[in-house]
């Protein structure tokens, strides 16, 4: 039987090393359903030529390929190296951006124009608050597995800049150990550290430095970004989605169900006004939702006045009551 669990990622790793010979994904890329979509598993004549998989009758695409989303093709894995080539310089690329509306183009271009091409360079969309990075962490393996592998060349990851990598000044000096106790160099093309990071004298010190600034840096575009959000808030404009069930909505909804009609009855009559769903009717859940969640406003201060009747209730028997001498 097959371990109902998903494969470890190093399994799905070896398994994209090749490419499929029934939807013809390329190396490095999940497999692709017939709609178009990223399958669920991967096929069976592509993981077979893993021996340690041979067996199995199925393996699972791992939740961070994204199964049943559109299928875009991966990184492809690293080029073998020759590792009798001494001194050789071998560059893998890391290009990141924070938001989705956000585009890599400038940093590809940058990587491409240094020599790097993209089919060597890991790029994905994602914040440097979030500590898991898949793209980056895959790049730092690749370069781990190239220097395990030619130890006498030089295995270079090349960055536009330094707040590609973080902004945070003890992840950024725990990176620069972990890339110098394995043997690789870091590069980055822009910024106010431009070049080849010396791990020994003063370069250690100007990364240190620059990597608690990136951290300040951070630190002031939240600072703005909650000013500007707490302005917006007494001003009365609130981020996020519009509520689907408006305050007229909910009225209606309350004068009807007090002449007797059920929420059933009511929905289809209201119409959302604004948002992705305008012109269509809310559904049941979505009003009970908001019938639930006015109740428990209206039932607040009633509770809140009962407290403190209670309260001041205590209050005057104990001042009333004499004490005992």
């Amino acid at each position: 039987m097959t371990d109902p669990h998903d494969p470890a990622p190093a399994d799905a790793d070896d398994v994209e090393r090749h490419p499929c010979p029934r939807c013809a994904a390329e190396p490095g890329s999940p497999c692709r359903s017939r709609g178009g979509a990223v399958a669920g598993t991967y096929h069976t004549g592509r993981f077979t030529k893993v021996p340690r998989l041979a067996k199995l009758l199925r393996v699972q695409i791992p939740a961070d390929r994204g199964p049943g989303q559109p299928w875009r093709p991966g990184t492809p894995p690293p080029a073998p190296v020759d590792p009798d080539t001494p001194g050789a310089d071998i560059h893998i690329g890391y290009a990141r951006c924070s938001t989705l509306g956000q585009e890599l183009d400038s940093q590809l271009d940058a990587l491409a124009k240094h020599g790097i091409p993209r089919e060597k360079v890991f790029s994905e969309k994602i914040s440097t608050r979030i500590r898991v990075r898949p793209q980056f962490e895959a790049a730092l393996a690749a370069a781990r597995e190239i220097k395990a592998h030619a130890p006498h060349c030089r295995v270079i990851l090349t960055v536009y800049e330094m707040k590609r990598l973080g902004r945070d000044a003890a992840e950024l000096t725990a990176l620069a150990d972990h890339l110098t106790a394995h043997g690789l160099v870091l590069e980055m093309l822009a910024g106010p550290l431009p070049g080849m990071y010396d791990p020994s004298g003063p370069g250690r010190l100007l990364f240190a430095f620059f990597a608690a600034m990136a951290e300040t840096e951070r630190e002031n575009i939240r600072e703005s970004t909650l000013e500007g959000l707490d302005t917006a808030a007494r001003k009365g404009k609130h981020g996020g989605r519009p509520p689907v069930i408006t305050d007229d909505m909910l009225h209606t909804v309350l004068r009807r169900r007090t002449a007797g009609e059920s929420v059933e009855q009511i929905q289809p009559d209201l119409i959302i006004p604004t948002g992705k769903r305008k012109g269509h009717s809310p559904s049941v859940a979505s009003i009970y939702r908001a019938l639930a969640e006015h109740e428990k406003a209206q039932a607040y201060p009633e509770a809140v006045e009962a407290a403190q009747a209670d309260f001041a209730a205590l209050r005057q028997r104990s001042t009333a009551t004499p004490t005992s001498a």
